[in-house]
């Protein structure tokens, strides 16, 4: 379908977040952002995105095949993993190595406490399979023998399992016998999903390429299964085939997604930060904090210059993801996390959530627990949730009575318990952004707080307090930005290969660039390229990954090492000798922007106050004072902080 153009440019397109509690969607149309929120359905969640669909297009008065395009986010995977919600998985690794994923790297779970253990590997060592083979860098050393592949091949198929994944030994560098096993495989199993480490993850580190390609295989066919009846609704309905985004803030089609899972574990919160950035960039705003508070988590990251930090891995329910990604910070605080008392009689809020079911007490929906949004319910802070035409009323006699019983518990009246419970829930999350503001570098109190989620400016005003932050931005569709992030996102691709060459080695490191970059123009013809490297000094165990701007000037790489390094860690060695381990390739097509309008054109509005927003409720506490702008946000400050208003 050809994408429709409205008047400045914008593609008529509807974006789609999938969240623990909320399902939301946004329709650009024109100059005008329909939204809609509604319940989330775990039990198979294309339910709530087609009634989010048909809710804005209803809004908007449009029909499915006015629709250009629809952009999909969510958390998807994300719950899968936390909840081990995978496919049965088998592991096949070189022979002698079959204890990898329970080895991992030796390291204990918590460094002081003895008692604590690192959750179970997702394929146990039953369905571990060993293949009597071996690769070393510079390629076969002893040779996989067809009768050999043959007996994995039949030792997979007698384990009954839907995915299997491939890691063996120096397959980054010669890949040549995955590719055996895995067309094998094919071949006897059709059925059978199969993830390759050197196609996953061809890059150095064993421990983190099998755990990753483990992670891939266990998640594809849960998510497969998802993206299938999605696109079978989509297609019913008249409307185009979702892009998904990707935990690296870009757009990919949904075939590659339904192969590649793994890529889309944050896919949720890359796309509120890829939404924050639009604010963030329209007013230059040198450091901006995400905040992103929904019903199960609260998500934070740092915004340099209109620039979302980038990472290549993450940790997830004790399983690393060595993929690229955007540098987001996740607590378990959100607003159907519970409350409840220790041992010790300590007041604790999660990090166990009510979710969408039952959800909260004032949900009125079964649910007896007291959490966050009770007590901000309970305080009378909030009445609704929903979007205009579609409120569901929260009950506050059922929220006061779940804060009460834990008020019992405690010893403390019911409403010094509430304002508890949102004070606990907020220190937490202050937690969160100081890991993203100092610990990279940045003082928080020279930054802006740009909240979103259906909690997020609920609580923004009060965390930014804790950590010093004077000035905090709400958008007029708070409530649902991940959706409209998806929807501004563009496309992107990221590629990487170990290398392990020396800076001076420059035609050999240009040799091994090159693939790189074929794959990136084959992919996207007319994206931006973006060429970064991995590099260390010799000797050293960890990496900086620096950008290689002129691939054609031998001394460009060692500079830009030098400079991060002394960012870094405050020096740099003019006579060390530089190692390149891997090498990186983006491609990046840029989506529709819609412009905004930030000037302020609201009188102040004094806290303590609740203003409603677009899925969201924004708290003004005391001491601190909002302004409406002309693009429907807000702007919040604390007295005694400048008075910098954009007229």
């Amino acid at each position: 379908m050809t994408p429709k153009r409205i008047d400045h440019g914008i593609t008529l397109g509807i974006g789609v977040d999938v969240g623990g509690t909320f399902t939301d969607a946004v329709l650009v149309d024109g100059g005008n952002i329909i939204t809609a929120k509604v319940p989330t359905t775990p039990e198979d969640h294309g339910i709530g995105v087609m009634t989010a669909i048909t809710q804005v297009l209803q809004a908007a008065d449009r029909q499915p095949d006015q629709v250009g395009r629809i952009a999909h986010g969510m958390t998807v995977g994300t719950n899968a993993l936390l909840e081990n919600r995978l496919a049965r998985t088998a592991f096949v690794t070189t022979e002698g190595f079959g204890d990898i994923l329970e080895l991992r790297r030796q390291n204990r779970a918590d460094l002081y406490r003895l008692d604590v253990a690192h959750p179970p590997p997702i394929v146990p060592r039953a369905r571990v399979v060993e293949a009597a083979e071996r690769c070393g860098p510079s390629g076969e050393l002893h040779a996989l023998a067809p009768a050999e592949c043959a007996r994995v091949v039949a030792a997979i198929g007698a384990l009954d399992v839907e995915a299997v994944a491939i890691c063996l030994l120096f397959a980054f560098c010669a890949p040549e016998h995955e590719q055996e096993l895995g067309a094998a495989l094919a071949d006897a199993l059709p059925a059978l999903h199969v993830s390759l480490s050197s196609e996953v993850l061809p890059e150095i580190r064993e421990y983190e390429r099998a755990a990753t390609t483990v992670v891939d295989a266990a998640l594809t066919p849960v998510l497969g299964r998802y993206f299938s009846r999605l696109s079978a609704r989509t297609d019913t309905g008249g409307l185009p085939r979702p892009q998904i985004m990707q935990s690296n803030g870009g757009l990919i089609d949904l075939d590659l997604a339904t192969g590649h899972a793994s890529r889309t574990v944050l896919s949720g919160p890359a796309a509120g930060v890829i939404g924050s950035a639009l604010w963030a960039t329209s007013e230059q705003i040198a450091h901006a904090l995400t905040f992103d508070m929904g019903g199960t988590s609260c998500d934070v990251a740092l915004i340099e210059d209109g620039q979302p930090g980038r990472r290549s891995g993450t940790v997830i329910n004790g399983h690393p993801l060595h993929l690229p990604m955007l540098d987001i910070e996740t607590v378990s605080a959100g607003g159907g996390s519970v409350a409840w008392a220790d041992s010790g009689g300590a007041l604790r809020v999660g990090p166990h959530s009510a979710g969408a079911r039952p959800g909260p007490a004032a949900y009125d929906n079964g649910g007896l627990l007291p959490t966050v949004t009770d007590a901000q319910v309970a305080l009378g802070r909030i009445g609704t949730i929903g979007t205009a035409g579609h409120e569901m009323p929260l009950n506050r006699e059922r929220a006061q009575t779940a804060i009460t019983a834990l008020a019992g518990e405690l010893g403390l009246g019911w409403e010094t318990c509430a304002e508890g419970v949102i004070r606990v829930a907020n220190h937490e999350m202050a937690r969160a952004l100081r890991i993203v503001s100092v610990e990279r570098g940045v003082h928080p109190a020279g930054a802006t707080v740009i909240a979103f989620g259906g909690a997020g400016p609920l609580h923004a005003c009060e965390v930014a307090d804790v950590v010093g932050i004077t000035r905090v931005i709400a958008p007029a569709c708070a409530g649902v930005l991940a959706a409209l992030g998806t929807l501004i996102a563009g496309e992107r691709r990221d590629w990487v290969q170990t290398v392990l060459g020396r800076v001076e080695q420059h035609d050999y490191l240009l040799d091994r660039l090159q693939p790189l970059l074929d794959r990136a123009r084959q992919s996207l013809g007319d994206a931006s390229i973006e060429i970064t490297a991995d590099c260390r000094y010799v000797g050293q165990a960890h990496t900086l990954t620096v950008p290689w701007r002129v691939p054609e000037d031998p001394s460009d790489l060692a500079e830009a090492f030098a400079a991060a390094h002394t960012i870094r860690y405050g020096d740099a060695n003019p006579a060390g000798s530089i190692e390149v381990v891997s090498l990186r390739v983006a491609a990046e097509r840029p989506g529709d922007v819609p412009k905004i309008d930030t000037r302020v054109t609201g009188r102040p509005i004094p806290g303590p106050v609740a203003i409603p927003l677009s899925g969201a409720t924004l708290w003004v506490p005391p001491a601190w004072t909002a302004r409406e702008r002309a693009d429907h946000s807000h702007e919040i400050r604390r007295e005694g902080a400048p008075q910098a208003w954009t007229q």
